[in-house]
């Protein structure tokens, strides 16, 4: 039988320390969806960033998608607006990176957090469709 996690086994200042500092606006409330969408949310997609667009390339890639150049916005909002697969690879990929508080916080607000996770990942994506593209290849 596995232990179960507790705050004490999660590597918790380990992981806040990997986190790149993000010049954000101070936000009145800590334990808020926008201050959590700051003090959270952008560190750890700017962190996993690279690791999102070869999450997104390795999909289409595997999926046999041809992003065509004229439509490669479009398609990969669809993509990450609709495939469940993916959105939920995404949410997993940037929710293990929570400490146990957050993950805490998290779990509280999840369909709210989630869409905005989901709606900043793809606007990364879309902003760095080159690179993805690049991976594609």
């Amino acid at each position: 039988m596995l232990p179960s996690p507790t705050a004490a086994t999660r590597p918790d200042a380990a992981l806040l320390a990997l986190r790149p500092l993000i010049n954000a606006e101070a936000t009145a409330a800590g334990d808020t969806v926008g201050a959590f969408l700051h003090a959270t949310l952008r560190p750890v997609l700017k962190l996993q960033n690279e690791l999102l667009l070869a999450v997104v390339a390795d999909f289409v890639r595997d999926h046999h998608i041809t992003l065509r150049p004229t439509d490669q916005h479009h398609q990969l909002t669809e993509l990450l607006g609709r495939n469940t697969k993916l959105r939920y690879t995404v949410v997993g990929l940037i929710t293990g990176q929570f400490t146990a508080a957050e993950y805490t916080f998290y779990r509280q607000q999840r369909p709210e957090l989630n869409r905005r996770l989901l709606e900043m990942a793809l606007r990364r994506v879309l902003d760095q469709v080159v690179a993805v593209v690049a991976l594609v290849a």
